[in-house]
């Protein structure tokens, strides 16, 4: 495997990483911190170096890899820089019901990006030999499952913590 190919996957994997611990403890926390934009500015930039090294390999020949991958690879880099901003403003505006809207787009953005990563995880592995359309809908289908569980788990908590409330009163 070439080296640039060894960085940039490392890069997109690391980007997957703090990616996903921004979005998921911006969950937990149910608040907005400087340490969730500093965390989606860093996922960000790493997506965006990956990216950028897999082009250039791709332009030079050295990797064949599928127009639907550098796509939606593009539209998700496109989409984290919009995420990231509008963070970095939410958390400057400190408003609170803006904080939940930010939520809930938050986990949206952190599952839409998880396509493109799924898709080039899977265009890269030599024995996934999935045409473009299959991959896309894997990697859809992967990501809605996600969701899925998600919902349900939030549902799951809000049903836990309403019995808790009620007898409260």
């Amino acid at each position: 495997m070439p080296s640039q190919l060894i960085l940039a996957s490392a890069a997109i994997t690391l980007a997957l990483v703090l990616y996903t611990v921004g979005v998921f403890t911006e969950r937990h926390d149910a608040r907005l911190s400087i340490k969730h934009v500093a965390l989606f500015w860093c996922g960000l930039v790493f997506d965006t170096t990956g990216t950028t090294i897999m082009t250039g390999m791709a332009q030079a020949g050295a990797s064949s890899t599928s127009p639907i991958h550098g796509i939606t690879g593009a539209a998700a880099i496109v989409l984290m820089l919009f995420h990231a901003a509008w963070a970095t403003v939410t958390l400057l505006r400190k408003n609170r019901s803006q904080e939940q809207t930010f939520h809930r787009f938050s986990t949206a953005v952190w599952l839409l990006w998880l396509i493109p990563y799924l898709i080039g995880l899977m265009v890269g592995v030599p024995f996934i030999t999935l045409g473009d359309t299959a991959t896309v809908v894997a990697s859809t289908g992967i990501a809605a499952l996600i969701a899925l569980a998600l919902a349900l788990s939030d549902r799951a908590a809000r049903a836990h913590r309403a019995p808790a409330a009620g007898r409260a009163e």
